[in-house]
């Protein structure tokens, strides 16, 4: 099977282990023998972030991460209560358009884009507005590889008798999480992310007692309802709705294999990854958006150069025919592109990839090193 290098910021790349678990006998997911691989899914992604199986649980639904945020922001808000989505990146700005879409009550707390969250400032907030009940951010912004204090932002969060849930889909199984530790109620992530299987399956890992008191809260969404999933699965091992049947045989050969690494493995592997990246963007002399201090260590986001003959498209259909994906993107009208660390991938995959794409920068008469 041909083996592409997946450098943008998921789906990763995939072990052939985990391909090849999707080729099963058909089988109808009410059957016994899939509630059981239901169940070790279930089990396996509140191991992965150190949840008290008796405090925590995970729920899953058909769809990309993006249905996670969309069932935490309508189903964990009461009535009468605001969310504080505190907003510096793309996808923290992506909650705030599920609110306005909902039309829920609540606090746009925008912040600069290339820099941690400012503790007063969210505390501030809090203080200012008690009618608070849920807050929601963005553990790592993808967008630029930035990294927000979550257990300090959950600590207050907490201080002030509010819920926190926080996006983790771009670090949940690659940076260690401890849920109860980061002080997170909520956290978020989809298959073909950390634990490098296949799209098509989310999860949400978060406290029982409050999903179990969210039945009570206004209902805004049919499919999308955290309770009503929940509850359907805790009596009938099931997911209510139709699941992806094959993504979930992947998810568990998945879970073996993240298992087997072991967590503190896979991290210095994406550390390695990551190093390899920065060093070899840095030698062809591109600027990186985030300083090595606030960044992820899963993402280098590459400013384009000033070369009349940069053109990314030809830079990523080169790469892309030679088994390399990169990907772009914007920050603040400037152009840039990223590479990230995700997936099945190690160090000598990265010095293989720079070998192609300085080969791309000289074919389409690039300067290098790069100039700005």
């Amino acid at each position: 099977m041909k083996r592409n290098v997946l450098l943008n910021p998921g789906p990763a790349t995939t072990t052939d282990s985990v391909k090849m678990a999707q080729v099963i006998p058909d089988i109808c997911p009410r059957e016994k023998e899939f509630v059981q691989i239901m169940r070790e899914v279930e089990e396996g992604l509140v191991k992965i972030v150190h949840g008290d199986p008796e405090e925590y649980t995970a729920v899953l639904f058909c769809g990309s991460g993006t249905i996670n945020m969309d069932i935490c922001l309508n189903s964990l808000l009461p009535a009468d209560k605001k969310v504080l989505v505190i907003n510096n990146g793309a996808y923290s700005s992506r909650a705030v358009e599920i609110c306005e879409y909902y039309h829920l009550d609540h606090i746009n707390l925008r912040l600069p884009i290339d820099k941690q969250m400012d503790l007063a400032v969210v505390e501030k907030t809090l203080q200012e507005n008690p009618d608070i009940a849920l807050v929601y951010t963005t553990h790592h912004e993808t967008g630029t590889g930035l990294l927000n204090p979550i257990r300090e932002i959950g600590a207050l969060v907490h201080r002030y008798g509010a819920v926190f849930a926080v996006d983790t889909t771009s670090t949940y199984a690659m940076r260690p999480i401890n849920i109860a530790e980061d002080n997170v109620d909520f956290c978020m992530a989809s298959a073909q992310k950390g634990i490098m299987s296949m799209t098509g399956l989310s999860f949400i890992v978060g406290k029982k007692s409050i999903i179990e008191a969210s039945a009570s809260y206004p209902t805004r969404s049919y499919y999308c309802n955290l309770y009503m999933q929940y509850e359907y699965a805790k009596k009938n091992g099931e997911m209510h709705f139709t699941p992806p049947v094959q993504v979930i045989y992947a998810t568990r050969q998945a879970l073996k294999e993240y298992f087997a690494e072991g967590e503190e493995a896979k991290w210095a592997r994406h550390t390695r990854v990551h190093t390899a990246i920065r060093e070899g963007l840095e030698r062809l002399g591109f600027e990186i958006f985030i300083p090595k201090e606030l960044e992820s260590g899963l993402v280098a986001a590459a400013m384009y150069p000033n070369d009349p003959n940069w053109d990314f498209v030809k830079i990523h259909d080169y790469c892309y025919e030679r088994g390399f994906t990169i990907y772009p993107g914007k920050v603040e009208q400037r152009g840039m592109f990223r590479l990230c660390s995700l997936g099945a991938i190690d160090k000598e995959d990265i010095e293989a990839f720079f070998e192609v794409f300085e080969e791309a920068l000289r074919t389409y008469q690039v300067q290098v090193p790069v100039v700005y």
